[in-house]
């Protein structure tokens, strides 16, 4: 009995000898260690011998995630919110080699993509780190798009988007983890999958441990082990990289999942959290429902024009600047032509003649990554093709920030309501150049249906019987 006693404790030592490798921080992932004090997974060594004698390593919180939960703003991957690197920190790279493995078990992987930025927070080659596992679809932060938004047409438009992913989708869940919507119709629709390891994928700042602390928030009233699990919660923050390690969250015994892991957000260098400085990022996250901002020949400046010059010609000449990041210049477009801009409201517009351009604007803090903002490098043409000018002929996506959504013809523009595409061939083309930061990318997708107007002109996809068999199913 004493021999056997020996040997437990012998094993028991072992495993927490060291700087803590075998041991991680609860709040962000990174193995505990008591040497670099700026990286993550620091513990003062004081108060890492403590937590060690009295078996307790598994619910320390590393410096670095104390500072995260009172606001500060501090990243741990090289290349992103103004840090070039360093050996303490974590590259893109390697984080997406942390979740590789994941491909090889059976598990049930829960994909989570950000409403607002769908586009850029759709993660690229997902079969790399889900492999053939099914897929559980979570749409974050739908209580963000616009007031009188109908859900059964975004819910319809994000399948459709899918399917063109070609991905093992089994069901797409509309959430939101501040208010608790969607979660019971996910968890209830996940139990079908018991026994699975139960992971969350996405990328960088798209919501997964705000999704996994709404999860066990909505399961601690009943279940005692995840009211516990809500303890030890992982950490939430507007930083990239706030993760840096898989999580294991001690929940759900006997129940859908064998275990349940938050893991590293992939970081994505075309989003615009990878160009501006760190302290740009809460900014770029939209914090209350959004209202899109609309332009027309109206706000157009009257300078030394005549009224009737401006209804003619529109916004044709002019460049619209969206807080900085964002540059649109305005080619050929109607009379009537709307731009709706949707994104953080403290991104402001401002609107200038194209051939008076020559000033350089700046992020909203004016602080820039490097030494001198390098402004607004890549830029691309865009010819949008429309037949039915009453409804968006389509949406102009920024990877990071929100989208732009194109209408030929502005409801209440004050201008003309109606247009006859018979008259004349040249009004079925909108021209426009869209100037972006070097790595971020620009999409071109069919128009959300978003506000009280997008349930009017949205239009259902015509299924046969066998596509309606295959297409997955949407909640909300």
């Amino acid at each position: 009995m004493l021999e056997t006693k020996k040997i437990k404790k012998k094993k028991r030592d072992k495993m927490s000898k060291g700087s803590g490798v075998d041991y991680s921080c609860y709040g962000c992932g990174a193995p505990l260690q008591t040497v670099e004090n700026d990286a993550p997974g620091y513990v003062d060594a004081d108060m890492y011998q403590l937590k060690k004698k009295h078996h307790q390593l598994r619910t320390v919180l590393c410096g670095r995630c104390q500072l995260l939960s009172h606001g500060h703003m501090i990243t741990a991957v090289g290349g992103n919110g103004g840090y070039a690197g360093g050996k303490q920190f974590v590259t893109a790279e390697e984080l997406r080699e942390k979740l590789s493995h994941l491909r090889y078990e059976k598990a049930l992987i829960v994909k989570l993509v950000d409403i607002v930025d769908f586009n850029g927070s759709f993660l690229a080659r997902v079969r790399d780190l889900a492999g053939a596992n099914p897929i559980i679809l979570v749409v974050t932060k739908v209580d963000l798009l616009p007031k009188g938004t109908d859900f059964n047409c975004v819910g319809d438009w994000v399948v459709e988007a899918t399917m063109k992913k070609k991905l093992n989708v089994i069901s797409v869940h509309l959430t939101s983890s501040k208010s608790l919507v969607g979660i019971v119709e996910l968890y209830q629709n996940s139990e079908r999958e018991k026994g699975l390891l139960f992971t969350c994928q996405g990328s960088a700042n798209v919501g997964k441990s705000a999704f996994i602390n709404a999860l066990l928030k909505m399961l601690s009233y009943k279940d005692p082990v995840a009211a516990m699990a809500r303890r030890y919660k992982p950490i939430q923050s507007a930083v990239p990289g706030t993760t840096v390690g898989p999580i294991e969250i001690n929940a759900f015994i006997g129940g859908v999942c064998d275990k349940l892991y938050d893991t590293p957000g992939v970081h994505l260098h075309h989003r615009q959290a990878a160009v501006v400085h760190s302290e740009d990022l809460p900014l770029l996250a939209p914090r209350s429902r959004l209202r899109g901002q609309s332009l027309t020949s109206a706000q157009v400046p009257a300078n030394d024009m005549a009224p009737e010059v401006i209804i003619s010609n529109g916004m044709n000449g002019y460049s619209i600047f969206w807080g900085g990041l964002v540059r649109i210049d305005v080619l050929k477009v109607l009379p009537e032509t709307c731009l709706t801009f949707y994104g953080p409201k403290q991104l402001k517009l401002a609107l200038y003649l194209l051939k008076e351009i020559g000033i350089l604007l700046t992020p909203p803090t004016g602080k820039q990554i490097v030494d001198q903002w390098s402004g607004l490098e890549t830029h691309r043409e865009l010819q949008i093709n429309f037949e039915d000018a009453n409804r968006p002929a389509c949406d102009v996506a920024i990877s990071g920030l929100g989208w732009i959504c194109v209408e030929p013809v502005g409801k209440g523009v004050g201008v003309s309501s109606e247009l006859n595409l018979e008259e004349t061939e040249v009004a079925k083309e909108l021209h426009l150049r869209i100037h972006v930061p070097k790595p971020v990318e620009i999409f071109i997708r069919p128009p959300m249906p978003v506000g009280k107007a997008g349930g009017d002109w949205y239009q259902y996809p015509d299924l046969t019987e066998k596509e309606e068999e295959v297409r997955p199913k949407w909640f909300f």
